[in-house]
């Protein structure tokens, strides 16, 4: 078997510039670039692997062709990943050459050859109005953390904020007199979102509790934290969630997330502009939020049948 540790030097330094442009130019969220990072890696560990079974060397960025990421993901297919994995990681790799090809480590991008696998389209689980409500009324406001979960689910699920932006949100990025917020999205792109007034009831409720808190020096502008006085983590939201439906007795598989696809879902389904949505939401391309126009339908179609006499 060859060893060569001068391209397994290369693709470590190249490995490292890539994470300075997805951070950089493309001003990616950590956990965004955890994830490129992660499926690129798992790339260039199949060719390792396979050029060691070979007797060869690991090859360079201008040797991969399209046939090295045809058999990668045969090869992830032979372990069960799911098409719409698969997708993501074709994804990445293909972010990742562009990247290469900017930069002139390669003349052509070998993922111009290689088809994306069919993933269909898989609607996002939504909360009825009702099954909302039950999950606000399940919080007990008399434990210490009430107000702030329920202030939490407010916030979710009225402003469509993501979990990420919830637990970056700032005080100052809060204007109760003009009945906005103001969200730094993906790629620190800033939108304002009305706040409506259930959840600035529950913020009003919420902020005498904070406001005791021995709060950490760097925490001060935080809007939501723990009991500790520091900002609340993503894990601790998705916790706080699970422990909450639980309690309501919602069987569906819930997430923070859940509750932005019921905002936009519920926002469609009376008579919100998709336009508006698309802003509130900070997508990028209306695309993305035409998702929300197949639930609406979906519902329209599955309320016919259930009263029809011949469905």
């Amino acid at each position: 078997m060859k060893n060569n540790p001068v391209t397994e030097n290369k693709w470590t330094g190249i490995l490292s510039d890539f994470v300075i442009y997805l951070r950089l130019e493309r001003a990616l969220a950590d956990n965004t670039r955890y994830a490129y990072l992660r499926d690129i890696n798992g790339f260039l560990d199949f060719l390792k692997d396979r050029q060691i079974a070979a007797g060869d060397t690991m090859p360079g960025p201008r040797d991969i062709t399209g046939i090295h990421i045809q058999d990668y993901l045969a090869s992830v297919t032979g372990k069960g990943i799911s098409p719409r994995t698969q997708a993501r990681q074709l994804s990445a790799l293909k972010t990742f050459f562009t990247f290469l090809l900017t930069e002139k480590y390669i003349k052509h991008s070998p993922c111009t050859t290689v088809a994306a696998p069919k993933t269909g389209r898989r609607l996002p689980v939504v909360l009825s109005l009702t099954e909302i409500e039950n999950i606000i009324d399940s919080i007990d406001l008399s434990q210490n953390e009430g107000h702030r979960n329920m202030a939490i689910i407010e916030m979710l699920y009225g402003c469509g904020l993501r979990v990420s932006e919830l637990t970056t949100l700032k005080l100052t990025d809060y204007f109760p007199d003009e009945g906005f917020i103001r969200v730094i999205g993906k790629g620190n792109k800033q939108r304002l979102v009305p706040v409506g007034s259930h959840a600035v009831h529950a913020l009003e409720l919420y902020f005498p509790w904070r406001n005791k808190l021995n709060i950490h020096p760097n925490a001060t502008d935080y809007m939501f934290l723990n009991r500790y006085g520091r900002p609340l983590s993503r894990n601790m939201v998705f916790i706080m969630i699970k422990e909450q439906t639980g309690k309501a007795g919602i069987k569906k598989i819930i997430s923070p997330h859940t509750f932005r696809h019921s905002f936009a879902t519920h926002m469609i389904e009376n008579g919100a502009d998709l336009r508006v949505v698309q802003e509130m939401l900070g997508h990028c391309s209306i695309l993305t939020t035409e998702i929300y126009t197949h639930i609406d339908k979906a519902h329209w179609q599955q309320s016919i049948l259930s009263h029809h006499p011949r469905r």
